[in-house]
């Protein structure tokens, strides 16, 4: 038989091959971060009917004869190196690596053995594992470490469960900072009134209660810049005045809680209808639009003629607050028909600096290193005591109030004092109630954080890549993963950071496949002419060897 019908069943084998290769990469072109491959023809071992000969004195040498018998596929190779394009999907979840001096691979389990892929089209099952949209293979990497849980640890692979139950949550925080900030403007009515200009601060304790804690700003003396603060309630959830019950039950006074004695001497203007005249031993006699007669003694008692408790007040009789604490009534102005009385009150005295307008001092502290005027609020104790509300919260925690960023101004009788949870930063010890996960972010280096509600960023697992010296020597094993071969570099189990060598993770896309249609195509052609022209060998010898054939007729 003639060797040029066994040339041209081998072309027809290779190029069939190529085609089939060539089929692949085309239905493939759609197929999420797929490699495309080629193929490589080689010649086959060539028969030599002479032999080489060495060149003499008086004669050249001679090449060796030799008549090649086809061709063979010799070899495969993937396009493992080439990126495809990426194509968005705005998916959180959908991860494309982005490769600078290596290849880069998501390592997946199946359930028995470690695999490797580009495609990271990935989501949340059952268990809460990330995982393989298409196979359902866990994704690997590093877990939280359990003693710093703002570290990873970088030890041996292991599946992502970045929704299990202690992640669902996310603990609260106590508060333990607030800062009052804004104008206070010594025209302003609610200022100069007697119950002054309240402001509201919600905080919460360790367990994620949340509690509102009532202020009053009051002017004590507008000229010199001098106003004072107050504690006047803490309200629960339920709108129980704890702090009222904490005081009543333990008799404890409320400077051990927020604020010091302050005592001040108001005029206040005397009702329409009574009169007031100085008597011996500092008590006044007071008489009504009725002629009746009362005497309000120094501390501010008042008994009618027969020396029994009256049922009037220096609240309705001049306007002072029904639950100021007097100290004593000093005097009657008959010129101007004012009553002087001292009151005392638990607070802070704030001290403004009356030419800048800035706090110069709170409760006689004044700016720390880093600006900050400071007072505490519910002390320790709060400490474990069954028998009253505020201590059976134990879990409040101790309130640094920052006042540094008050100031003293005119502004048309109108104060703009807040007070908000938190440093001047506004995060610092601001406290946080218990967070619920609303989603989760992967960070280009492959770090895993879960958001919650109440604000919280916590750090879950990190995804982990692997690199292998010759990626191209790669098995594929279907499903767009890959297993490694003797030629390819074996697997340490631990993986590198895909930030090692400045590649990264880009979320919300996806790796194209590279199959490139215009060479595939290209290609395509070829391959048909070559297999029509090995078609024609076959058919050419055939016809010789029938005119051979024929030679016996």
């Amino acid at each position: 038989m003639m060797r040029s019908l066994f040339s041209g069943v081998a072309g027809l084998k290779t190029h069939q091959t190529k085609m089939d290769v060539i089929g692949n990469n085309i239905s493939n072109v759609n197929t999420v971060a797929f490699k495309s491959s080629s193929t490589t023809f080689s010649d086959i071992m060539y028969q030599t009917t002479s032999q080489a000969s060495g060149a003499t004195e008086s004669r050249g040498g001679t090449n060796a004869k030799q008549i090649g018998l086809g061709v063979t596929n010799g070899a495969t190779k993937i396009s493992i190196t080439s990126s495809g394009a990426a194509q968005s999907t705005g998916d959180a979840l959908d991860i494309r690596l982005s490769d600078t001096n290596s290849t880069n691979f998501f390592i997946v389990n199946n359930g028995s053995e470690n695999m490797f892929t580009r495609a990271g089209s990935f989501y949340i099952d059952g268990n809460g594992n990330l995982a393989m949209t298409t196979t359902g293979y866990l994704v690997m990497g590093w877990q939280v470490d359990e003693n710093d849980p703002t570290t990873i640890v970088r030890d041996t692979v292991s599946a992502l469960r970045v929704m299990q139950a202690g992640n669902l949550t996310s603990a609260p925080e106590a508060t333990t900072n607030a800062t009052f900030s804004g104008v206070l403007d010594k025209n302003d009515t609610n200022v100069t009134s007697s119950s002054g200009y309240t402001r509201s601060l919600t905080f919460y304790d360790n367990l994620g209660y949340s509690y509102t804690a009532k202020f009053a700003l009051k002017v004590s003396d507008g000229t010199k810049g001098v106003y004072s603060i107050e504690l006047t309630n803490v309200y629960d959830s339920d709108n129980n005045d704890l702090l009222a019950s904490y005081l009543s039950n333990t008799g404890t006074d409320l400077s051990d809680i927020f604020g010091e004695t302050i005592t001040k001497q108001t005029e206040y203007d005397l009702s329409s209808g009574y009169s007031i005249v100085a008597q011996a031993g500092g008590t006044y006699l007071l008489t009504d639009s009725s002629s009746n007669t009362y005497t309000i003694a120094a501390n501010g008692a008042i008994t009618d003629s027969s020396g029994n408790a009256s049922s009037l007040t220096l609240a309705s009789i001049c306007g002072l607050s029904s639950d100021a604490t007097v100290v004593s009534v000093d005097g009657y102005n008959e010129s101007n028909g004012t009553i002087t009385i001292t009151t005392s009150t638990v607070g802070y005295n704030l001290q403004f600096d009356t030419k800048e307008g800035t706090i110069v001092s709170a409760g006689g502290n004044t700016a720390a290193d880093d600006g900050s005027i400071s007072l505490t609020m519910l002390s320790s104790l709060l400490g474990p005591n069954t028998t009253n509300p505020l201590a059976q919260n134990a879990a409040i925690a101790d309130i640094s109030i920052d006042f540094s960023e008050m100031l003293n101004y005119d502004n048309g009788g109108t104060s703009t004092v807040t007070v908000a949870r938190g440093a001047s930063d506004g995060t610092t010890g601001a406290g946080k109630k218990l967070g619920t996960m609303t989603g989760l972010s992967i960070q280009t280096d492959g770090k895993i954080y879960g958001s919650y509600d109440n604000g919280n960023t916590v750090l879950l697992g990190q995804i982990a890549v692997a690199q292998f010296a010759n990626a191209s020597g790669l098995e594929e094993k279907g499903d767009n993963c890959y297993q490694t071969t003797l030629n390819s570099g074996e697997f340490d189990g631990i993986g590198i950071d895909v930030s090692a060598d400045g590649s990264s993770m880009n979320t919300g896309q996806l790796e194209m496949s590279n199959v490139d249609l215009s060479a595939e195509f290209t290609d395509m052609i070829t391959t048909q002419r070559g297999f029509q022209a090995n078609s024609r060998i076959i058919t050419v010898s055939d016809t010789l060897l029938e005119e051979l054939i024929n030679l016996k007729r």
